[in-house]
């Protein structure tokens, strides 16, 4: 399942994030960091669904 949480991370970061932890305050973290860049978001949503388990 990280695998195509990592996939939807890659192709729309968010939805990579609200997968793994839901509507929470990395969410919306992760939109504002997409909305300022989409690398940033990327690498924010994979960090996230590397380490919360």
């Amino acid at each position: 399942m990280d695998l195509v949480r990592i996939i939807f991370a890659i192709l729309l970061p968010p939805l990579g994030v609200f997968l793994q932890v839901g509507i929470g305050k990395h969410f919306w973290i992760n939109i504002v960091l997409t909305l300022l860049g989409y690398i940033p978001g990327i690498v924010h949503a994979i960090y996230i669904i590397a380490k919360v388990k």
